[in-house]
């Protein structure tokens, strides 16, 4: 079985709005009121790609009502720990002015509470996969996802970590089986600048050193690489494309790395479903379809 979790889902109000001006009533020319999240996100593109999953974290209130109700629509079972107090975020994506957005707080989550998420991956047994995403609310322990990964090492689980910083230079000894930072993040956990596919390898490779099996590396226009469990390097530039939505990329490909590593086991074929994936979701006004991952796929592979 495969799992996401997601500490602080949301709901995304996306809109456009023509002429944007400050300090005036502006109206929208579209939106769309969709569930948010980077596990959640994940879920959702395993869905679209044929794998089910359940979907775990907290929500609250009647906007955490609507984000379970969202998925149960699109198909996704879910199991979140509902928490009496507060309501799940909102947050305000203003497409028409890229990379502008307002991000709500979310619901503060006790120490009762976030056992109860404990409980339910305890569950957890051998050939599972689980997704950890995203940031951690500030009402939890820092060293959440560390808790968590010590609570469940040597139980045969493929655990994926796609976090920043601590969140991820913290749970490497117990050796997650596939991280996913970008090129960026890679630079600030070893305090460089790292701009060509080539130079990110070595650094990728430090991370396997201090425990990750495999590393991810997501470049934007420059494209990804793989640094591989097995010794195999992947490196592919960026399919063609305009960048249509940014925003959930890097989950769409996460989760096309594990559609396709469980498909064939294959390291070759899981980097380019993930490029696929994330360039397809990007290229796209929402997250990617099938259609379109399987379309990219095969661009991806024509021009590598």
């Amino acid at each position: 079985m495969i799992y996401t979790v997601t500490f602080n889902p949301s709901l995304d109000y996306i809109v456009s709005v023509d002429d944007f001006q400050l300090g005036l009533t502006n109206r929208t020319s579209s939106e769309l009121l969709l569930p948010g999240g980077k596990g959640i996100n994940v879920s959702m593109v395993l869905k679209n790609l044929g794998i089910e999953s359940t979907a775990l974290g907290f929500i609250a209130g009647f906007t955490g009502d609507e984000i379970e109700r969202n998925l149960e629509e699109m198909g996704i079972y879910s199991e979140f720990v509902k928490i009496d107090q507060g309501f799940s975020r909102i947050n305000l994506k203003l497409k028409s002015i890229d990379g502008t957005e307002i991000n709500g707080s979310g619901p503060h989550i006790n120490e009762r509470e976030t056992q109860l998420l404990m409980d339910k991956l305890e569950n957890l047994k051998e050939g599972d996969v689980l997704f950890l995403a995203g940031s951690i609310p500030t009402s939890m322990p820092d060293d959440m996802y560390r808790k968590i990964m010590q609570r469940l090492q040597s139980r045969g689980i493929l655990i994926i970590v796609d976090a920043t910083r601590e969140l991820l230079t913290n749970v490497l000894e117990y050796h997650p089986f596939l991280i996913k930072p970008n090129n960026h993040e890679l630079g600030e956990i070893f305090q460089t600048t790292l701009r060509t596919r080539e130079e990110v390898v070595p650094y990728g490779r430090k991370l396997q050193e201090m425990g990750a099996r495999n590393v991810l590396v997501s470049m934007a226009g420059e494209g990804a690489v793989l640094i591989a469990e097995n010794g195999e390097v992947k490196k592919t530039p960026a399919p063609e494309g305009e960048l249509v939505n940014a925003v959930g990329a890097g989950d769409s490909m996460v989760a096309g790395f594990m559609a396709g590593w469980l498909e064939k086991q294959d390291y070759e074929h899981a980097f380019y479903m993930g490029v696929s994936a994330g360039s397809a979701s990007a290229f796209s006004e929402y997250l990617a379809t099938k259609e379109e991952i399987e379309e990219m796929y095969r661009r991806t592979l024509l021009q590598s």
